[in-house]
């Protein structure tokens, strides 16, 4: 069985869709970043980054062990593992490998920032003021997309979609009106609708059946 070292953040949400979605056994095992449980010497012989979430595979392909870490290298193996939500058509696949990596690169960091920003005990304009253009402008490039490639980002629902999904539906944290980016608001419904989604944003917020 899959062993997953999750904590309940958009970089562990993302992996308890893609299980849920995969329909695969896998224990999801809590890393309470509250409590620094990442940065313990058991977890960091997994992760020596000491971060969430690592994924321990028994059962790797060539029958050996495997824990990979980082969510994006993870969906990645996820997707390889078993032929699903990532194209092997080299255009579909880059398609989605590039959305991916805008996640992690874009998205992400500069929503991460924007949130510590709004939410620090003091805030300092100037930075709320500039995380907020960036987070608008990244926004708008997720509207583009939709509007001209698809109703998901690669075309077809991907680990792209998986990987995003739990960022972008925090927009009201972010002080961002939704409703101004009508092709984004409809593909969070339709990806907040699919019921692998509903369990995987609930993984570790409530017991499992």
């Amino acid at each position: 069985m899959l062993e997953l070292h999750s904590w309940t953040t958009p970089n562990g949400d993302k992996l308890h869709i893609m299980l849920e979605e995969l329909g695969l056994p896998y224990r999801a095992i809590p890393v309470n970043l509250g409590a620094g449980q990442q940065n313990t010497a058991e977890y960091r012989a997994i992760n020596p980054n000491g971060k969430i979430p690592a994924l321990i595979d028994p059962e790797g392909p060539d029958g050996e062990k495997v824990v990979v870490f980082e969510s994006g290298a993870i969906l990645v193996y996820l997707a390889e593992k078993t032929g699903k939500f990532l194209a092997r058509d080299i255009r579909g696949r880059f398609a989605a490998l590039q959305w991916l990596m805008f996640q992690m690169s874009a998205i992400g960091p500069q929503f991460g920032l924007l949130f510590r920003a709004r939410n620090a005990a003091e805030p300092v304009p100037e930075q709320v003021e500039r995380f907020t253009a960036e987070v608008g402008r990244i926004f708008g490039v997720l509207e583009h997309q939709l509007a001209s490639g698809g109703p998901f980002l690669a075309g077809e629902y991907s680990i792209a979609d998986i990987a995003s999904f739990p960022w972008v539906r925090n927009h009201k944290g972010l002080g961002v009106d939704i409703n101004e980016y009508p092709k984004l608001r409809a593909w969070l419904d339709e990806i907040a609708a699919r019921p692998a989604v509903q369990r995987g944003m609930q993984v570790l917020r409530t017991p499992r059946a």
